[in-house]
């Protein structure tokens, strides 16, 4: 395997590679030490030659400054890289949703930066999945993916639980993220996940989901942070502190539970059995660390519901002096925080009400200590391997108590299961097991991808270019009697383009459908372009894979009306509706009869007056193609060279007709061909446009070598933009 550039995505929640504020919030849990302790662990194996971790930029006084550094070095060949993408504010991962396309255009310009694209790229959470989909799709990457949690499963565990479905819609989202972790799971290459149930069950709540596309990688687990009390570990006063200034008698064995202020982690029923137990109050302590907090009442609403039930339940059950429910941690206090349970021969425990997978439960066993756990998700899958503990029922109070009791019953049984756990979590779940599956699956990814990608180049025979990130120039020309038109001289052309250095892109710009442009050009033995802009600027796609640019789609429906638009105009005289194979969901085109069709800018009043917003295109006297406002070929162009990172002197585009006008004016260069309509006459003179003494395809290769376009002359476009 060559050296891997591996770009792994997870926007949402406060990352930094040190002192990680697992807990401060929903959102700030363990993907956030996932994806830390993964970028680390791969960039530590000798085939891996850069991971970027790509996250989001926070500028926010309510949190540390370390958030907005663009820069956070975690080794010699990995870092965390924050862009900025919508508020400069913290954001949950609810709020982030209408920003996601913008950090996909700073991720591309942040790429062009690299020289260099990567292998995979790997996206955490269905945020950072759609995301991941957009760049893999521009780019031709593979794609893999891990859900950490999925919107379906809560889903349907929030309606178990009395939820109301449009209360749950206006807090999570759901339609949105559900609908994009289906398009994510129909798309991505491969699909990381924990455990066979995450896989089977979680997993299979979905329609796209393909079960040869998903792998089993059980999560690592840093031992050299984690380890049993010993010589080498000893008691860490600090750490027993935070617990035992609670605690009527520290000395007793300590019931553990560390995790977020969640509903779902169920901290509820373990105070029931605690509280219901006289035994286990007489046998030990419990401790909850559940995130930190300065008041409880300026939490957001599930945190403080969570906190303030878990006060309300201790003093109902009087359990003062036996709890402990410390307000600050801090991330190094977690370990010692296990070390001090197991060195009071205690038990860790996690009721939650499902646990996609369960770190926290290798973290106690590589500390040496024995287990509760929830027999919902990940959980069992563990045990199976460590062999350190119960499962129960979560919903079982009384289960739950008892199992705490079995445990804490029998020193022997509490020493063998502890010596089980560290033995377990050795063989199954450190960082180096994780990432010699990982790069084993990986390799064997790529290999069929690339497989994949010599196949398509003997199909297309496409001459070889450099990918989108990487070019320096881009020629766009106009299909229709422009490079199109006349067999010999496009043969001529097409030499001159393969001629031409892989740092020159090429597209064509249309009125044609995508696949009506895909045929002619196919027809005709044109090799397919780098970049489509088709049905007159409303669609951009890419390669011959046809990628679309979602981004594009999103950014032209604003306002947008087409059902309304096209009631408006349906009484004008001179409009007849072409057939549906030219209508798209961003344009309405009408064939027009010059002689009855009103004044262009009559018919723009008409939809000023009914507030519809449009873009209207009138060409050779012939059509009438509507699109969104900001929708038109040489709109396009321009979100090309802001996606691409490229100054517009760096795109010659070449034309025939009035529907080209628009893209050869303004920066770019532009050839207007000597077979024009008189529509383009008007812009003889201009110093950027330059008109060809030849026909078709010879113009355009004529307009290439008036600029010396991708050569000498174009090599120093970039300073002039």
């Amino acid at each position: 395997m060559k050296e891997l550039y591996v770009l792994m995505l997870s926007l949402h929640g406060l990352i930094r590679g040190h002192d990680l504020e697992l807990g401060r919030d929903a959102d700030t849990g363990g993907q956030i030490l996932y994806v830390v302790e993964l970028a680390r662990a791969l960039a530590r194996q000798r085939q891996v030659a850069k991971v970027d971790l790509l996250t989001r930029r926070i500028e926010d006084p309510a949190v540390s400054a370390d958030y907005a550094r663009p820069e956070e070095v975690l080794n010699n060949q990995a870092r965390i890289v924050r862009l900025s993408c919508g508020p400069r504010r913290y954001l949950r991962k609810e709020s982030l949703w209408p920003y996601l396309d913008q950090m996909v255009d700073r991720a591309l310009l942040f790429l062009r930066e690299q020289k260099r694209l990567p292998d995979v790229i790997h996206s955490h959470y269905a945020d950072a999945g759609y995301m991941g989909m957009q760049l893999s799709q521009l780019l031709g990457i593979p794609q893999i993916h891990t859900g950490h949690s999925l919107g379906r499963s809560k889903q349907q565990r929030l309606l178990a639980q009395g939820r109301k479905p449009k209360a749950l819609e206006r807090q999570f989202n759901f339609k949105r993220r559900i609908s994009t972790e289906e398009a994510v799971l129909q798309h991505a290459s491969l699909i990381v996940t924990s455990t066979p149930q995450e896989s089977m069950e979680q997993y299979g709540l979905y329609t796209n989901y393909r079960p040869e596309r998903a792998v089993v990688i059980p999560p690592g687990t840093d031992i050299s942070r984690f380890a049993p009390p010993s010589r080498h570990k000893p008691p860490e006063p600090e750490v027993a502190k935070l617990v035992d200034r609670f605690l009527v008698e520290p000395r007793k064995p300590l019931i553990l539970a560390i995790c977020r202020p969640e509903m779902r982690k169920n901290l509820g029923a373990l105070i029931a059995a605690f509280g219901s137990s006289p035994k286990l109050q007489e046998q030990a302590n419990l401790a909850i660390i559940a995130g930190n907090r300065d008041d409880i009442r300026a939490l957001d609403d599930a945190q403080s519901e969570v906190l303030t039930n878990l006060l309300l339940d201790i003093d109902r059950h009087d359990l003062w002096g036996k709890v402990a429910l410390p307000k600050k941690h801090k991330p190094v206090d977690i370990p010692g925080l296990y070390r001090h349970a197991a060195r009071h021969r205690g038990v860790f425990v996690n009721p939650a009400l499902t646990e996609p997978f369960g770190l926290t439960l290798i973290e106690a066993a590589a500390s040496g200590l024995p287990v509760v756990v929830t027999e919902d998700g990940g959980p069992p899958d563990i045990l199976a391997h460590c062999k350190n503990g119960l499962l129960v029922n979560p919903t079982d109070i009384t289960a739950i108590a008892g199992a705490i009791e079995y445990v804490l019953s029998d020193p022997r049984r509490w020493q063998r299961w502890a010596r089980n756990g560290i033995t377990g979590v050795k063989n199954h779940y450190t960082w180096d097991a994780h990432v010699r599956k990982y790069l084993h699956v990986l390799s064997r990814l790529l290999h069929q991808e690339r497989k994949q990608i010599r196949r398509n180049m003997a199909i297309h025979q496409k001459p070889q270019r450099h990918p989108l990130p990487l070019i320096s120039h881009m020629l766009i020309s106009d299909i229709d009697d422009t490079l199109l038109g006349d067999r010999v001289a496009l043969r001529r052309f097409l030499a001159v383009l393969r001629a031409t250095p892989p740092s020159l892109g090429f597209g064509v710009a249309t009125g044609r459908t995508l696949e009506s442009a895909v045929k002619i050009l196919k027809e005709w033995n044109v090799p397919l372009p780098d970049v489509f802009i088709t049905s007159v600027g409303s669609e951009i796609n890419y390669g011959s894979e046809l990628r679309p640019d979602v981004g594009w789609q999103n950014f032209i429906k604003y306002l947008w009306r087409r059902a309304a638009v096209e009631e408006a105009l349906r009484e004008v005289p001179g409009l007849v509706l072409q057939p549906v194979e030219n209508q798209r969901e961003f344009k309405l085109s009408y064939n027009v009869d010059p002689e009855k069709l009103p004044p262009i800018a009559k018919i723009r009043t008409l939809l000023r007056e009914k507030n519809l917003s449009a873009h209207l295109i009138y060409s050779r006297q012939l059509y009438l193609d509507i699109l969104p406002a900001r929708a038109s070929k040489g709109r396009a162009i321009r979100y090309l060279a802001y996606k691409w990172g490229l100054p517009l002197r760096a795109f010659l585009v070449a034309g025939d007709s009035g529907n080209d006008h628009e893209m050869l004016i303004g920066d770019t260069l532009g050839v207007v061909v000597a077979n024009h309509s008189p529509e383009l006459e008007s812009l003889r003179g201009n110093e950027q446009i330059y008109f060809a003494r030849a026909g078709h395809a010879d113009g355009i290769a004529e307009g290439v070598a008036h600029y010396k376009f991708g050569t000498s002359t174009l090599e120093n476009a970039n300073d002039n933009p």
